[in-house]
């Protein structure tokens, strides 16, 4: 089908406005309208044969649209750009982009970023619509520039409560209200002296980062301090988690399987090579488990998902896995050949014994399967008396196979 039956209008603040006559008139040309409230009130007044309001959960509206494909005539009403941060990508899963006919409105960012005088290239923008506003932590580098899309009001007050707590209280923020429309407000103030009250809903938060004593900014490359996880010594340490992470090789898109998450430090860590990535943290020890999703809010990765059980048992209805990590002192029978089974093909399983029955396990495993046999060994400069000395940890033994 060529037919471009589905209209996107993109409105913006200025409501119908700023849409051309022959936008109007394509609109009051479908069959059926689909829109939130506040746009179906807009158009009220237009004498549409049939108006249809988004529906919760929005899928449900998503598949009515594609049920009318080669039906009837559609127009979709969306906010701004519809293919930033809006409806057009996600009806573009179903509906292929030469039936859709697109017409854009200039996105909140775009006016955000023309508000401040920045380049829209050069800033981080962010979504923190409807999604936790921990997601900013990854991007509190020194001298960033973010646009973030609140969900409410209520929105910059919190994302400001955030960063004050995390050290980052000097930052900049500018409140950009209601944009391109005739109630369009813009307010400064910083994360620390935060007091603006009755934001509007339709914001946009503009951070400019500034770093306070003691600001706790994640480091670009693999290998945290251990002390910036919560845990109970169930821990990849901080020179071993960097090697395992790259004998895992995260790529785009990818989901990897924490077998004996611990705290979650290897799962953690995956999630911020890039913001397309995702892990599944298996963990069987209850009192683990809460402190696993609080490290993976404190770092910025959210939605961690986390699975409470115990290996092979807990890998059952699991996304099939890209990676696979599996570490501590030992695991029980059947846990490795569930891995072998459940990855992907071209997936890779990287294993860390700290125990001689597990490492005996691995060397099997490696003369079996092959793969690469590593053996870490991290020493670390101590105090011994008035003088210094190497104090080794236990040495590690990594297999890393590709399936």
């Amino acid at each position: 089908m060529n037919e471009r039956w589905l209209t996107i209008v993109g409105i913006g603040e200025d409501g119908l406005d700023g849409l051309t006559d022959l936008t109007k008139a394509r609109i009051a040309d479908a069959e059926v309208v689909f829109g939130g409230q506040r746009h179906l009130e807009m158009i009220a007044g237009m004498n549409l044969a049939e108006q249809r309001r988004w529906q919760s959960p929005i899928e449900i509206s998503v598949e009515e649209v594609a049920r009318l494909r080669g039906r009837k005539k559609v127009c979709v009403l969306a906010s701004g750009d519809p293919f930033h941060f809006g409806i057009g990508a996600t009806l573009a899963r179903l509906i292929p982009g030469r039936e859709m006919r697109v017409i854009t409105s200039p996105s909140a960012f775009s006016l955000a970023a023309a508000r401040m005088g920045w380049a829209l290239q050069e800033v981080t923008v962010l979504s923190l619509h409807g999604r936790p506003i921990e997601l900013v932590r990854r991007h509190l580098h020194e001298g960033r520039k973010i646009l973030a899309l609140t969900s409410d009001g209520e929105g910059p007050a919190e994302i400001a409560a955030l960063l004050d707590e995390a050290g980052f209280g000097p930052s900049g923020l500018t409140v950009l209200e209601a944009l391109g429309g005739p109630r369009e407000r813009v307010r400064d103030t910083t994360a620390a002296d935060f007091d603006l009250e009755g934001v509007s809903p339709l914001n946009v938060l503009a951070i400019t980062v500034r770093a306070g004593a003691g600001a706790r900014m994640l480091p670009l490359t693999p290998g945290l301090p251990d002390d910036w996880f919560d845990h109970d010594g169930q821990i990849t340490k901080r020179e071993v988690r960097a090697l395992t992470l790259a004998a895992l090789a995260p790529r785009r898109g990818e989901t990897l399987w924490d077998i004996g998450a611990g705290s979650g430090s290897v799962a953690i860590e995956w999630m911020l090579m890039d913001p397309s990535l995702a892990a599944i943290a298996i963990e069987h020890v209850p009192e683990r488990i809460d402190r696993i999703a609080e490290n993976a809010a404190q770092l910025g990765v959210p939605g961690l998902t986390i699975r409470r059980g115990k290996a092979p048992e807990a890998l059952d209805t699991l996304p099939a896995p890209d990676a696979i990590f599996i570490g501590g002192g030992g695991i029980d029978d059947g846990v490795v050949d569930a891995a072998i089974e459940a990855l992907k093909p071209g997936g890779r399983l990287v294993a860390n014994a700290v125990t001689l029955e597990m490492e005996a396990l691995l060397v099997l495993l490696q003369q079996q399967m092959g793969g690469s046999l590593t053996r870490l060994q991290i020493a670390r400069a101590e105090t011994l008396g008035t003088m210094s000395g190497w104090r080794p940890a236990m040495p590690i033994t990594q297999w890393a196979w590709t399936k």
